[in-house]
Parts: C-alpha cells; structure tokens; sequence
C-alpha cells in the first residue's frame, strides 16, 4: 500500500486494583513556553527511552511486533535555515501587500544573516537532532497533545463515519456490533504478529509504529500535561469496555489461548449489556469532554470517591483494548441536515447531554460507536496516531463484516460481563453539570455537512495527469476565494513516515501560484486556455510542495523547533516569529486533510480557528467524499455555504480541464 497523506461488569471489591496494567508513556512539564532540559531528563528516565530508543536504525516493535521483517529508516532532518526562510517568504506572499512583504523580507533577512539569531538557533537545533532519533517527536507530542489544554472534543479528536447502515431491529444492531468488535481484535492480532503490510511511499518504506499504538492506548489528563498509557506488553488486556445508557462493562474478548471469542459469544454479552442497563446512569463518561484541566480535577475527586471502586472502574477503561459505545436514539434533528452529516456530529461529539455525549470515555484512543439506525463508525484520541493507520484499521474490520454469514445463533456459554460502576459525590455531580453545560455549548457551535460530490472522482484529474489530492486543493482554494475574496492560509496534513518516528509536516496550499488560479478562474475576461494553464501551474507547485514536506522540508515544522530551542535555552523569542507574514501564513483558515478509504466513508473535525474551515476528504474514484466544519459562532463561515462554493468549483474546473486537454490532446 502506497499512501502520502495523512497531522466494560459485577466484581469482587476486595480484588486490588491491577497495578501492572499500564504504563505511562510521557510526562513532560512546562510544555509550551517553558520547554527546558528537564523535559529531556523526564524523558529519559521514562518509558519514551525505553520504547522510543535513540538510535537511527531502529526495528520498531508494538505489544508484540509491528513489522514482519527489520525496516531501518532514516533520522529526520533540519532543514537548511535558508531553504526554510526562502520557503516561508515565498508562502507568506498572498497574504502581504507590497509594503508588509517588504517589511517581512528584511526581518527574515535579519533572522537568517550570517552569525546571526537564526544561525545560533540552527546549529542548536542539529544538536539536538544529533542526540535524538527524531528531534521533533517529544516536543511534538507535548506541544500538539499532551500540552494542549481545551477540550479533545471537536478541537482533537476526529470522527470517522463508516458506511452508513440500516438496522431493521435491535439485533441486527448488536450483530453489527459483534462483527465490529472480531474485526478490531482479528486486525490487532495482525499488528501483533508482523502480518500487517508494510507501508510504502514509492518504493520509500513508511515508519508502521503508528499501528502499534491505536489498540490498549489512553490518554488521562494531568496538569500541566496530559498522560499516554500503553497496555503492558507483558501483561496485555483481554478485555474491551462496552458503554450503553452511560453504563460502563468489562467484556472479556480474548481467550486463554490468546485468541479472540467468536461473534456469538461476544453477540451474547452485547445482550447482556442491553438488558442490565436499560435505566441510565449519570453520565460520567462527560467529564472526559471538559477542558483537560477541569477534567484533570474531576479526574482526581473521582479516582478517591469510594475507596478505590471509581479507581478499578477507570483502571480497566483505560487498560481496555478499545470502547465501543452502543447509544441511544439520537434527538430530532433538523430535516435539511443528511443522514451522513448527523452520523459525523454522533461520532465527533455525541450530540450533547440530552443525547450521547456521557455514552462516551474521549480519552481512549480507539472509540467505535454503534447509534440504532446504522449511524457507525468511530471517535479516536489523536495523540499516539494519524489518520490514515485508522483508516486502514476500518478497511479491514469492513472487509471482515462483509465476509461473515448471518446464521441461526442458538445460546451459548460465555463469560459474563461486569459492571464498572462510579460513586458519585457532591463535588463530582457539580463537575458534570460543569462538563454538561460546556459540551452543548460547544455541539450547538459546531456547524457540519458531510457531503458527497458525485460529479466525478479522482479518476478525473489522474486521468488528465494532475494529482488528485492537489487538484482537490485547489479547488478547495477557489471555493474560499469565491466566498471571501481572498487567499486562505491552508493547513494540509503530508506524512513524515519515511523517517524514524515521523508524523506530520504541513502543506501550505495556499500559494502565489494557487491564489493566480482562484482569480484567473474568476475573471471572467480570462480565456478557457488561461485558466487551464493557471490551474496546471497551480496543481504542480503544491505538488511540489507536497513532496517536499513529506521529505521533512516544510517551513512549520522547522520554524516550531527553532522557536522550541530558542525557549529551551532561555533565549527571547525572535522579533521574525511576530511579524504579519508569519503570522497571517500561520492563521490556517482551512485545516485539511486526505484520510483515503477504500469504502464511503470520511473524517471529521473542527476548524483550527474560529472564523476558519475544517475540510477533511476522501476521493474514490466516481467521487469524493468532504466533511466540512464551521463554528456558528463566526457569521462570516458557513458548512453548507462552502459546500455550495466547492461543488461550482469542482464543475468550473472539470469543464475548464475537459475543455482544454480535449484540444491539447489533438495538437
């Protein structure tokens, strides 16, 4: 597979609490303004050295193996300071008049000058690399997730809509169910024993780690940082958490033998879950959709309520493989809204208190949610993994579910699932409400539409040679400009895989080449052959771009670790990191990114600022598949608007494309 793109049951109380379940994978203090060398000690001496070593030839390894055969990988780079610096000039044009570019040209100069501030920064910054597998890794996953203090809901944490269902009865709900649950433990028994393919970006071999830490993953707040627990390998969970009517169940799914229990066992206990929670539960599984530190404070109030009952409960929560939240009927929705734009709203925040939102614990990294009439698919913790190894995870359970036969099930013998219940006093009632409040708040801001466009696929612009997810860009540029009349600074996720612990460099698609297109395609002076021409030139800058962030040479990712070692060493932040083409090229109005799957179904999240898009895609061959989202509380952005704007945008180029290659083609 080539792939580019990507940033639970009863129980004796007397039992103790196991202790050896978890570990923590990284705690880190003072993240971001204060990064200092403790952090590097705090690594160190924690399972980030242990799991993570500081070598450039690494075979990396999940709770049992995550690649059939040793992969050695090389280290990432720091880019040249100038290659960088030219880089953000050229980035930073759309968004300056001729004056502000003048202005921002001297500062880079100044920055970048010989023995200057950035010189000094730089050669910092290769010794830091040259002590460390990947320089960026720990400071990335403290200041992008553990460090980031709002709520994980909407801001983090994406949702992944499945192919929507039709479930005639409660059964067929559950069964689905049960399929999705053998496919998840089938696919970690791949991931377990090397079987999983090896990723590949031409004939590049692509880091796979990430696959070993989307099952038995947690994410527990703290303060100042948050924590990442992974399932002891030594001692690995056999059980999954089940939540319905905001009730929470230890399922054990795996035998003594180490194999997943078969569909109508599991089925079973589904059964038994629906039938001993029928009344609800106050909704505990809210507070883990408060911001990280009041939830960090109800966190701790509900781990000492009632001599250690709470603790055990959130202890096998988070030792779990995975969630799967069976809910309620969702509330009446608005009739204009599709069924697949309600579904991403069920898997992205649960649809708030009155409904779904408590049927939830948001720091696991892998949460399948399961709604009553075939709205499915899944939440995930964005910490420890990208999109796209979920993506692939969700291929594969699909693949699973449509391979198995429906059968008479007679009843069988299987284990009983335990209640995890949470005592709750004063204190921890006043957090939910808390928790409440904040979560409808932020549902009744999210503006979403998951749409399908079926004019055509990526078919199209691969068979007129264009890079699809470019073409698609672009297109999602000319529908901002037609809304706004201007460039929007355009975060697109690239993959940094092909180096040792890689995760992510922006793309900027936004640039000078891309913002001639929008207004060539505007104009209506301009010729069908201009257009073509623009878009062609358009297409094959960010291409380029593309390539080269995905080879560890953007402009984000260096500009963050430069300004990470200068605070590291104590050193006033430079005046480069306040100037308007910085940060106007910085103030992504559009976050997006490619999450491909072989079946319809998309991701969805929020946008990274208030008065900005989020765009999350996935082109099939005969179309493609947005998930676009607004805050309401922006007057000047609109889900369906921009949904309007990308769908005449997408036809205008088609028509331009098949007006102009037809000719060419003939010449």
């Amino acid at each position: 597979m080539s792939q580019l793109f990507a940033g639970m049951e009863g129980y004796d109380h007397t039992l103790s609490p196991p202790t050896n379940m978890l570990r923590t994978i990284g705690t880190m203090n003072q993240i971001p303004s204060l990064i200092g060398p403790q952090i590097d000690r705090m690594l160190m001496s924690s399972v980030f050295a242990k799991r993570w070593p500081h070598s450039s030839a690494v075979t990396w390894q999940s709770t049992a193996a995550a690649q059939k055969t040793d992969v050695t990988l090389p280290q990432l780079p720091v880019p040249p300071l100038q290659s960088t610096l030219q880089k953000l000039i050229k980035t930073a044009k759309p968004h300056l008049s001729a004056s502000e570019l003048c202005d921002t040209i001297k500062i880079v100069e100044e920055f970048g000058k010989t023995g200057g501030i950035g010189e000094k920064l730089q050669a910092k910054l290769e010794k830091r690399a040259q002590t460390k597998h990947n320089w960026l890794e720990d400071w990335w996953l403290a200041y992008s997730y553990l460090g980031f203090r709002s709520p994980v809901v909407v801001h983090s944490s994406p949702g992944l809509v499945f192919p929507l269902q039709d479930f005639k009865d409660v059964n067929e709900r559950l069964v689905y169910a049960a399929r999705t649950i053998v496919g998840a433990l089938n696919y970690k028994l791949l991931i377990d024993s090397g079987r999983v393919p090896q990723d590949k970006q031409g004939n590049n071999p692509l880091d796979m780690v990430q696959y070993s830490r989307i099952f038995g993953v947690n994410r527990a707040p703290h303060i100042p940082l948050d924590k990442l627990t992974f399932a002891d390998p030594k001692c690995p969970p056999k059980h999954i958490v089940v939540v319905h009517n905001n009730h929470f169940f230890k399922v054990p799914v795996i035998n003594e033998r180490g194999l997943p229990l078969d569909e109508k066992e599991i089925l079973f206990m589904l059964k038994y879950v629906i039938d001993n929670s029928k009344v609800a539960a106050p909704p505990v599984g809210i507070l883990s959709s408060a911001h990280r530190d009041e939830w960090s404070k109800a966190y701790k109030e509900l781990s000492c309520v009632n001599n250690g009952v709470n603790k055990r409960s959130i202890e096998e929560i988070e030792s779990a493989l995975f969630v799967l939240a069976l809910d309620q009927k969702n509330p009446e929705m608005p009739k204009i809204m599709n069924r697949r734009t309600v579904a991403a709203l069920q898997m992205l925040h649960g649809l708030g208190s009155f409904s779904n939102s408590g049927n939830r614990w948001f720091d696991k990294t892998i949460q399948f949610i399961i709604g009553t009439h075939g709205e499915v698919g899944l939440c995930y913790e964005h910490s420890p993994a990208e999109g796209q190894p979920v993506a692939v995870m969700m291929d594969f359970i699909l693949k699973h579910i449509a391979s198995c036969k429906n059968e008479f099930v007679k009843e069988v013998t299987c284990p009983r699932p335990e209640p995890l219940p949470f005592v709750l006093n004063n204190a921890l009632q006043c957090h939910i409400e808390d928790a409440s409040r904040e979560i409808d708040s932020l549902v009744a801001n999210v503006d979403m539409n998951a749409h399908s466009f079926k004019g055509y696929g990526k078919d199209f612009p691969k068979q007129n040679k264009m890079s699809p997810d470019s073409y698609i860009q672009m297109a999602m540029q000319l529908a901002f400009f037609r809304l706004h009349g201007l460039p929007a600074a355009t975060y697109e996720t690239a993959s940094t895989r092909m180096f040792l612990g890689g995760r992510t460099e922006t793309i900027r698609s936004c640039s000078e080449e891309s913002t001639h297109f929008c207004k060539t395609m505007l104009d209506s002076c301009a010729s069908l052959d201009d257009k073509f021409k623009s878009l062609k030139t358009a297409v094959n800058a960010h291409r380029s771009y593309t390539m080269e962030a995905s080879k560890g040479q953007g402009v984000d990712r260096h500009l963050l670790g430069l300004k990470l070692i200068a605070q590291e060493d104590g050193v006033e932040t430079p005046a480069l990191y306040s100037d308007p083409g910085v940060t106007r090229s910085a103030r992504m109005r559009i976050s997006s990114s490619q999450v491909a799957a072989s079946v319809e179904a998309v991701m969805c999240y929020g946008p990274l600022v208030p008065d900005g898009y989020a765009c999350c895609y996935n082109p099939l061959p005969q179309q493609i598949m947005f998930a676009i989202c607004t805050m309401n509380e922006c007057p000047e952005t609109s889900a369906q608007a921009y949904v309007d704007a990308l769908e005449a945008s997408l036809f205008d180029m088609q028509k331009v494309v098949s007006s102009c290659s037809s000719v060419q083609s003939k010449l």
